[in-house]
């Protein structure tokens, strides 16, 4: 019975028993928050370079150190969120994402700014996490699946949006703001998500809450840190020596990790990410699928800003704007997705790989037959069909991934998803991105750029083989 309390397990009497509308709308306001501002820089590192004098590996680092601290903490975020209260948890995460954006918005230089967007990142992991478990602990039945339909809808649109307003911003200059826009946006956000979070948010906790798991922390932390920094940095510094001996060290960080959960486990503790959980089938086909999902679309959306800016000369409006057909593409056709579901089950999931194939296969034939002339129209077909594959894709997975985990371990539950998915986009600008960069010099744009997208397309046929493991129908 303790193992399926839901919103039941409040603060106070006085609290809603459960997640509304507008309690919903603002755990999704914040749900959008830190996947936006991944991407939203990527069309500003140029002005950021410009204006702070920063270097390639600097700029790296503004992009990079937010990814590396968000995927690190994401775990132990939604564990506290399941000691302390998740509506707690929220809250306060959400109010040091508003003061860390501002830090952003005024650094007076590029150290200054790669520090702050480190606690930026911070925040994010204290905030997301509370997100998918407040769903996950105060909805249930239809509501549930709406919910998560809804959040996979927002993530996605998030990630392309962030893109196409991080270049309006820039361009715009707003009251001689520049770049420093793209992160003072959040602020006005921030507080009117405070506002509605405090009133509509519901407080829910685990039942039987249990200390965090310090030794599991660590190592956790060190396994990312050793994986995903010398990947993202390596490139822009000349891979040194360190960068070999940290993935060197990665495989054993990683099995360190795993034997401490497992004895945890054994021995009736609860670790930081219980090895018992991935025993749910839902849960560990659906993140073996995420990560070749995550990789490709942020690899993607990380080497055409770049591709459209450096080699096209296109402005920063020009290159965010080239993906709004993705945006809208994904907005309407997720929007049929829970009916698509019930009728089909999983198979639109593998659908949905098939249609982002096609529209990666037509970007690279635009790619090749139009450059260096590629613009708007050329790209239109592509990115369309490409946004639709991804609507039918991601808001399914994620649900996927939850949809078997007891409203008891919701926290711990969406850290392992979402540290899973920010792992894989963090993955996918430093190996893609880094594949691209590197191919430049040597082949020109043109060529580095079909040659990534076709690593992405195999990448988009690994994912619609994998789907094929999915249980039928999606929960």
């Amino acid at each position: 019975m303790t193992d399926t309390v839901t919103a039941q397990t409040l603060r106070s009497p006085a609290a809603p028993p459960a997640l509304g509308g507008p309690g919903l709308f603002t755990v999704l306001l914040a749900a959008a928050l830190p996947l936006v501002d991944f991407f939203i820089v990527n069309v500003a590192l140029p002005t950021i370079g410009t204006d702070l004098h920063a270097g390639e590996a600097v700029l790296e680092l503004v992009v990079a150190g937010y990814g590396v601290a968000y995927a690190v903490l994401l775990v132990l975020g939604g564990r506290l969120g399941d000691l302390f209260g998740r509506r707690r948890l929220f809250l306060a995460g959400m109010a040091a994402f508003g003061l860390t954006s501002l830090a952003c918005g005024l650094a007076p230089g590029a150290w200054s700014l790669v520090a702050a967007r480190v606690a930026q990142g911070a925040a994010a992991a204290a905030m997301l996490p509370q997100v998918l478990a407040t769903i996950q602990a105060a909805t249930t039945g239809g509501r549930r699946a709406r919910a998560m339909s809804l959040y996979g809808a927002t993530a996605g649109l998030s990630m392309v949006a962030g893109q196409i307003l991080g270049g309006v911003l820039v361009a715009a200059d707003l009251w001689g703001t520049g770049w420093r826009s793209v992160f003072l946006v959040n602020v006005p956000v921030v507080i009117a998500g405070l506002v509605l979070g405090t009133r509509f948010v519901p407080e829910t906790r685990s039942q039987r809450p249990e200390p965090v798991d310090g030794p599991g922390t660590v190592l956790l932390a060190v396994a990312l840190l050793t994986l995903l920094a010398p990947l993202t940095e390596g490139r822009a510094a000349g891979w040194p020596l360190w960068t070999w001996l940290s993935l060197a060290a990665f495989p054993g960080a990683a099995a360190a990790f795993y034997a401490v959960e497992r004895r945890a486990d054994r021995a009736g503790r609860t670790p930081l990410v219980p090895p018992s959980l991935f025993e749910l089938a839902s849960l560990r086909r659906g993140l073996v699928l995420m990560l070749p999902f995550s990789i490709g679309f942020s690899g993607f959306m990380f080497v055409i800003a770049v591709a459209l800016q450096s080699g096209e000369r296109l402005g920063p409006v020009a290159a965010g704007l080239a993906l709004a057909p993705m945006a809208v593409a994904f907005l309407f056709v997720s929007l049929a997705g829970p009916r698509l579901i019930a009728r089909f089950g999983s198979r639109v999931v593998t659908a949905g790989s098939a249609l982002q194939g096609i529209g990666v296969a037509l970007i690279t034939l635009a790619a090749w037959r139009d450059w260096p002339h590629l613009d708007f129209a050329g790209l239109l077909p592509g990115v369309t069909v490409a946004g639709a594959g991804q609507a039918l894709q991601l808001p399914n997975v994620l649900r996927l991934v939850m949809s078997e985990v007891p409203p008891a371990r919701a926290g711990v539950g969406s850290g392992v998803m979402v540290t899973t998915q920010q792992s894989a986009l963090a993955l996918g600008v430093a190996t893609l991105g880094t594949l691209f960069l590197s191919l430049v010099p040597r082949q020109g744009v043109r060529d580095a750029l079909v040659i990534t997208l076709l690593v992405q397309l195999g990448l988009v046929v690994l994912t619609g083989l994998l789907s094929l493991r999915l249980p039928r129908p999606v929960a």
